[in-house]
């Protein structure tokens, strides 16, 4: 069942991205349909540094992040160092820029697709172990910006069972030293033990 648009208007960035985990995250490309489960994601909120609509007079809006004011439901896909994209879920109401990069997940449909997109890997857990490299495997592009994820191109599939605390691992997110103190907040969430977590 896909998660329902209530889901992803909740108000609290940090709590969205902790129930992300555990979900399923699928694409749909020319009928074949490739994803898995969501084992790594990171919380992003306007009011701190870490945000790209983060501004010491409040939300900055820009042409890049404008679909982060939107209401929560959609995609935010940016691309980082000239080459890589990111998949980011929207959240909160609208005009609340806040949005769960997801860093990270287990295959789990359509893997000799994914294998494809990719190319040749050395470690067989390179597929979807890393933000740039789960949007390859899943054919994930700047084009993605803004869809909706209650459509059948993209979407979050739960499961049916929660991921209890003691199998949730919080600590800072990665590659946000230009945050200052906010790039030590608690923010990024991986499931414990899970073999597929961005190294």
């Amino acid at each position: 069942m896909k998660l329902p648009e209530s889901f992803y208007q909740q108000t609290n960035v940090v709590k969205v991205a902790r129930q992300l985990l555990g979900k399923g995250l699928y694409t749909r490309i020319d009928g074949e349909v490739t994803g898995g489960i969501i084992v790594e994601t990171e919380a992003y909120s306007w009011k701190e540094r870490g945000s790209h609509a983060y501004g010491p007079q409040g939300a900055k809006r820009t042409p890049r992040n404008a679909i982060m004011f939107d209401k929560g439901g959609h995609t935010y896909v940016y691309l980082i160092y000239g080459m890589h994209y990111l998949f980011n879920v929207v959240t909160n109401r609208p005009d609340v820029a806040d949005a769960v990069l997801i860093r990270a997940i287990e295959p789990l449909e359509g893997v000799e697709i994914m294998k494809a997109r990719r190319g040749k890997l050395t470690n067989p857990f390179h597929l979807t172990s890393g933000p740039g490299k789960l949007t390859k495997a899943l054919g994930i592009d700047r084009k993605w910006n803004g869809k909706s994820l209650l459509d059948n191109e993209v979407w979050i599939e739960d499961f049916g069972r929660k991921t209890p605390s003691k199998n949730i691992e919080a600590s800072p997110r990665i590659g946000i030293d230009y945050a200052g103190e906010d790039a030590k907040l608690p923010w990024r969430f991986t499931l414990k033990g899970n073999r597929w977590v961005s190294k």
